[in-house]
């Protein structure tokens, strides 16, 4: 046994050599290893060096959050144990105050009605909540939606390109489409495009614009009026509407 100063016994015998080692194996073990690997066939394999332990510690990464299954949708209102306050102000189906009730109280009201609750002001102190069947508000209001979309008009803009030396068998094409497009109903954009010298000649293609919103006077009116957007100049002509 070896003892020294401030240190506990050590076994001679860990020292000793576990096989012979050439030089040539060293060299190798030092290139492919480093230190490490020729100290290993010295003196056994080195024991790996302790890390802290903290209580509680853990090296995995942490589950990931899910919402929880009651956690109302952010489009959705909060009904009935999805409420997260403690306190509501009740409205019952006919739209009289009921009072404040303890939010577990007010879903038991509810459900002796056959009836949901269902956090219509969030923001209001206490919330307010109102009694009613929470399905058939979400059909109703579906419902009305899907009509609303049927019963809008989607009106779209075609575009009509001319130059200011557009001959008149192509005037006449381009005059012909844009009739077309107002008769179904949709919005012309006339746009008159300059190259080189042309753009000294701005005039020329206003009187293109105005002459081609006369040809459907009877279909449409000027909505935009002729104006310039770099080297072009465009106006939007829409459908009259239909008097009633």
């Amino acid at each position: 046994m070896i003892e020294s100063p401030g240190q506990a016994p050590r076994d001679v015998d860990q020292f000793a050599l576990t096989e012979p080692v050439s030089a040539n194996t060293a060299i190798r073990s030092f290139f492919y290893g480093g230190t490490r690997n020729i100290i290993s066939m010295s003196f056994g394999a080195l024991p790996s060096p302790p890390f802290p332990k903290i209580p509680g510690a853990s090296l995995r990464r942490p589950p990931r959050r899910r919402r929880p299954d009651n956690e109302p949708h952010k489009n959705e209102p909060a009904v009935n144990n999805r409420i997260r306050a403690t306190r509501v102000l009740v409205i019952d189906d006919e739209g009289n105050k009921l009072g404040e009730f303890m939010t577990d109280d007010a879903i038991e009201l509810a459900h002796s009605r056959g009836l949901d609750l269902i956090e219509v002001a969030p923001n209001a102190r206490p919330p307010v909540c109102r009694l009613g069947d929470y399905g058939r508000m979400k059909y109703e209001k579906k419902k009305k939606d899907t009509a609303a979309r049927k019963n809008q008009a989607v009106v779209s803009i075609k575009e009509v390109k001319i130059r200011p030396k557009t001959d008149v068998h192509d005037y006449q094409v381009k005059l012909k489409h844009a009739r077309r497009f107002l008769e179904n109903g949709d919005k012309v954009k006339v746009t008159v495009r300059f190259r080189g010298r042309e753009m000294a000649h701005r005039d020329i293609g206003y009187q293109r614009c105005q002459e081609l919103a006369e040809e459907v006077a009877d279909l449409a009116e000027i909505e935009t009026r002729p104006s310039m957007e770099g080297r072009q100049m465009s106006m939007i002509l829409a459908p009259k509407k239909a008097k009633g």
